[in-house]
């Protein structure tokens, strides 16, 4: 459903936010090991959210990165994905059709539809201090 960028950059902003909720900041070794991916390709992803103001990169000795604990009840997850170019969950087809629209739909257009906008409505109202929150109290996890 959502790309490895759209993917990481999501697992990559909860565990920075759970950090922050603690009062600690967090290293890009630690950060691509703790939600397994590629140093590199994490450190792109950490790239666009400073820029997109979703994340912020301290520099120096006790430097890494944080989110502000007052800006995460603010962030949600239909932020990241448009910090990360990871929109296309909102428009693709639920099989793969290049050219499906209402006028040319697929076979499940109209079901489909209806999917995506309760998925829609939950990434745009899942915050980062509900999602960090449950990750800090073992109820969720960002790898098995």
């Amino acid at each position: 459903m959502f790309s490895k960028t759209s993917e990481y950059g999501i697992r990559a902003t909860i565990y920075i936010a759970g950090k922050s909720q603690k009062g600690e900041r967090t290293s890009l070794k630690e950060i691509s090991t703790e939600i397994n991916s590629p140093k590199a390709f994490t450190a792109k992803i950490l790239q666009l959210l400073v820029k997109s103001n979703i994340v912020e990169s301290i520099k120096g000795t006790s430097g890494g990165f944080e989110i502000p604990q007052h800006n995460l009840k603010n962030i949600k997850i239909s932020d990241i994905l448009k910090a990360v170019g990871g929109v296309e969950v909102y428009n693709l087809c639920g099989m793969g059709l290049r050219d499906c629209s209402p006028k040319t739909p697929c076979p499940i257009h109209h079901k489909y539809k209806l999917i995506r906008e309760e998925i829609n409505a939950m990434l745009q109202n899942s915050d980062l201090e509900e999602l960090a929150q449950n990750l800090n109290d073992g109820i969720v996890f960002l790898k098995l």
